[in-house]
């Protein structure tokens, strides 16, 4: 089987995650989600997302989980989510989470820096798309 030889499917996001918008720190996580079509919505971002995370951690079975949200079960650590024992993860249940915590705030989507709000917000990809999923930290003693 042969591929194309010209360049990158013009239908690929990358992503970047960060707590921190004001951040220039080129160790957050970031990661490539191709999509078969140029125009998705926000709630298939989040679906892409969190099923292709879920999916590596389940066939690496690494110690964390970094995902975007904190599976059931599993306890938050500096390094990431750990489970007492090795399990593998619903990426159903995790999209859920997901998406109720999009829905809480708990972290906000940034779209070429222009935050977007609704589920079925659409968003265009171009090769200079640029995600950001903001994670937010409650504030301590605030």
């Amino acid at each position: 089987m042969t591929t194309p030889s010209n360049s990158e499917p013009s239908n690929r996001l990358t992503i970047r995650d960060s707590v921190n918008l004001a951040s220039t720190d080129d160790n957050s996580p970031v990661f490539v989600l191709d999509f078969l079509t140029e125009c998705i919505t926000v709630r298939e971002l989040i679906r892409s997302r969190v099923y292709q995370e879920v999916k590596d951690y389940n066939t690496r079975q690494p110690e964390y989980f970094r995902g975007l949200v904190q599976p059931t079960e599993a306890e938050q650590t500096l390094n990431g989510f750990r489970f007492r024992k090795p399990r593998q993860i619903d990426w159903e249940k995790q999209f859920n989470l997901a998406i109720t915590a999009f829905e809480s705030n708990g972290f906000i989507i940034l779209v070429d820096d222009e935050q977007v709000v609704e589920l079925e917000e659409e968003i265009i990809i171009t090769p200079q798309t640029e995600v950001t999923f903001l994670k937010l930290v409650p504030l301590v003693g605030g």
